[in-house]
């Protein structure tokens, strides 16, 4: 049996998916799982432990605004998905296009959670999207809908050992020492309004660096120089490494805090302990999975700008007493 599952970005909507995909492995044991997503963001699949296979759709093709490539990467793209011969599609993306290729890989069964109005009429089943609960419940209540039952609910990332390997790499280079106490800091988001300003992140580093704390900075590779006051301030900074290389070096440390944003979803599938500062924890809201509560949110309704240094310092503080760090 093949098995078709659709999500085709982000970081995080993809990891919300990673329940969903435990509870598939547990009712169908023997099926082929395949993962269709945006090529861009595949290595994200490699700690997916029961994905069987990972299928491609290049977007920098469509892009790139040539005609002749797009129309070869177009042909390889459907023939790739309707010579398999699925038996069940899943699409947790919802959109059109996704809609268009749960119809057009051929299973006789297409499940997909309906975002919109019109949307849905080739699915053979389906329910309305929820938005009151967090994505990750929504995908294995689409599942429940769809007659599966889903049983205790896992959110487990399997982080590749060359991944951890490079980041103990990282962390000797460095000077850092896995057996004392890393405050991993990940200061930026891609929304701006979910961030909490650096020089409030700078704070939170001197704090816990006055403690006797490692501290270190996180971040993609736009994020270099708006990290250079951490640079000149100090502290180490790994903005640029690869994703699961940066999920590596969250593993390897002891509390990572940051804003609303695809690693500390990757931090909190790999259970470790995070701090995530954001809006709010009401219904529909993407904290962490499982555990609201590790969260600190702005008092009345503010914006996560407004989140004062010192409830980000107490909540730490409660961390690592919760994680026997004195």
């Amino acid at each position: 049996m093949n098995i078709l599952l659709i999500r085709l970005k982000s970081i995080g909507d993809i990891l919300f998916t990673l329940p969903a995909v435990h509870a598939l492995r547990e009712n169908f044991p023997d099926a082929k799982l395949h993962f269709l997503v945006s090529r861009e963001h595949a290595p994200l699949l490699r700690g997916f432990s029961e994905i069987d296979e990972i299928i491609l759709l290049n977007r920098e093709v469509y892009r790139s605004k040539n005609p002749p490539a797009v129309c070869r990467e177009t042909f390889r793209f459907l023939r790739r998905l309707r010579r398999t011969g699925f038996s069940l599609a899943v699409d947790f993306h919802g959109h059109g296009e996704t809609e268009f290729f749960s119809w057009w890989s051929g299973a006789p069964e297409r499940w997909g959670g309906l975002r919109q109005a019109g949307r849905g009429w080739t699915y053979t089943r389906g329910g309305r999207c929820d938005y009151q609960i967090h994505p990750a419940e929504w995908n294995l209540a689409l599942l429940r809908q769809c007659g599966l039952r889903t049983g205790e609910i896992r959110n487990e990332y399997v982080l590749p050992d060359d991944a951890l390997n490079e980041a103990k790499q990282f962390f000797a280079a460095n000077n850092l020492d896995a057996a004392r106490p890393v405050l991993f800091l990940q200061p930026f988001t891609s929304t701006p309004h979910k961030n909490w300003p650096l020089e409030n992140f700078l704070a939170l580093a001197r704090h816990w660096h006055s403690q006797g704390m490692q501290i270190l900075f996180g971040g993609s590779p736009a994020d270099r120089t708006a990290l250079e006051p951490a640079r000149a301030a100090g502290f180490c900074i790994s903005a640029g490494t690869p994703l699961l290389v940066s999920a590596g070096l969250t593993k390897l440390s002891t509390l990572v805090v940051g804003g609303d944003t695809g690693l500390l979803h990757l931090a909190v599938a790999m259970n470790r302990r995070v701090l995530m500062l954001m809006l709010s924890t009401a219904p529909g809201r993407t904290h962490p999975f499982q555990h609201a509560d590790w969260s600190v949110t702005p008092a009345g309704g503010k914006a996560v700008a407004d989140i004062k240094a010192g409830a980000v310092i107490a909540a730490c503080a409660e961390a690592f007493a919760e994680l026997g760090v004195s």
